[in-house]
């Protein structure tokens, strides 16, 4: 599924390397931004770059976060706006693996299949929705393998095997492992949650395995790709 992504982390495994995923949110400040950081951040070595669909109630996010969202949301960007800048970004020759972040609420409204057809068109390569758990996953997973996309699904600490089985079984392209409980946003330190969680996850996939949540320095990155495939950044 979402053979950019596959492609990347082959290649980041053949030079034993960690990627870097930094996530931004779409139209924080304007799109025009948002174009011009994603061209940086794929000039600069992003492996994967996570982009931000703005939504009113973004639940699992820290005030940063929250707050880059309420800008964007003044902007009015929804689902359309954002495919779009993954269009223009693509026209310029950008071939970074693009992922969307989002909840499920907007998704739906635009429509599943609608949105997977946008995407393929857009030239996205996946999508990672926040509040989308396993048992609720199978018709989105199936609508999105039809177009070789990747659902990237959350798996946390707090889950158990059996769920992380359930997560695993319904992933593609990675799989994202929340180094903590609670919500995104800066942490001085990096608890054992996050590499624990890594071994367990090892056991129901092959999938490359990326930590986000509270990853906010260079010691941290490098911390944890000795575990992990790569490290999430907001």
């Amino acid at each position: 599924m979402g053979t950019r992504i596959d492609g990347k982390f082959s290649q980041l495994k053949s030079e034993k390397r960690g990627g870097f995923i930094p996530f931004i949110v779409a139209g924080d400040p304007n799109l025009k931004t948002t174009k011009a950081l994603i061209l940086l951040l794929a000039k600069t070595g992003a492996s994967v770059i996570e982009l931000g669909v703005p939504f009113s109630d973004p639940v699992a996010d820290g005030v940063t976060i929250q707050a880059s969202a309420e800008r964007a949301l003044r902007n009015l960007i929804g689902v359309k706006e954002v495919l779009e800048t993954v269009e223009k970004v693509r026209a310029e020759g950008c071939e970074t693996p693009i992922i969307l972040f989002s909840y499920f609420n907007p998704i739906l409204q635009f429509g599943l299949e609608k949105l997977a057809n946008e995407m393929v068109k857009a030239g996205a390569d996946g999508i990672l929705i926040t509040d989308l758990i396993p048992e609720e996953a199978e018709e989105f997973r199936r609508i999105l393998a039809e177009k070789d996309l990747a659902l990237i699904m959350l798996a946390a600490p707090t889950s158990s095997d059996e769920r992380l089985k359930k997560i695993c079984d319904k992933a593609s392209g990675f799989v994202y492992a929340v180094s903590r409980a609670g919500v995104t946003g800066a942490r001085t330190d990096l608890s054992g949650d996050a590499e624990n969680l890594v071994k367990r996850l090892r056991v129901f996939t092959d999938l490359p395995i990326a930590v986000g949540f509270g990853i906010s320095n260079a010691e941290q990155v490098a911390e944890t790709w000795t575990y992990s495939d790569a490290e999430v950044v907001g």
